[in-house]
């Protein structure tokens, strides 16, 4: 039975990953593995070495991101009630995923920052 990760932070997750995307796919082919994904928190840096070191070793790269789901709105801001967030895993499925995900993490750190980036439904 094929077996893929999907949820492995990089050292693009601050204080959260120990994974080096270089160690990672070498390892990842190793354990016979044919495809894994990059879920970083809030944040998306390490897409395109990830793809490409994925790509180059014959390994399906899927992308995602671990995103922090604001309690109420991404524009709310009392301390109260918008102080604790939610963690939810996305991946991609496709291109247009893909472009979802990249306007949904950049709308989290331009319009949603408050201690961390969140985004919400």
């Amino acid at each position: 039975m094929a077996f893929a990760h999907l949820h492995v932070h990089t050292e693009y997750s601050l204080l959260d990953g120990a994974c080096r995307i270089k160690k990672l796919i070498p390892r990842v082919k190793e354990l016979g593995q044919t495809a894994v994904a990059i879920t970083d928190h809030g944040a998306m840096y390490g897409v395109i070495n990830f793809y490409k070191e994925a790509k180059a070793a014959g390994i399906k790269p899927i992308i995602g991101c671990e995103v922090y789901v604001a309690a109420r709105s991404r524009f709310d801001r009392d301390r109260e009630l918008d102080g604790q967030r939610y963690h939810l895993v996305l991946l991609c499925k496709n291109e247009t995923g893909y472009k979802n995900l990249c306007y949904m993490v950049s709308c989290a750190y331009t319009q949603g920052f408050y201690g961390k980036p969140r985004v919400d439904m």
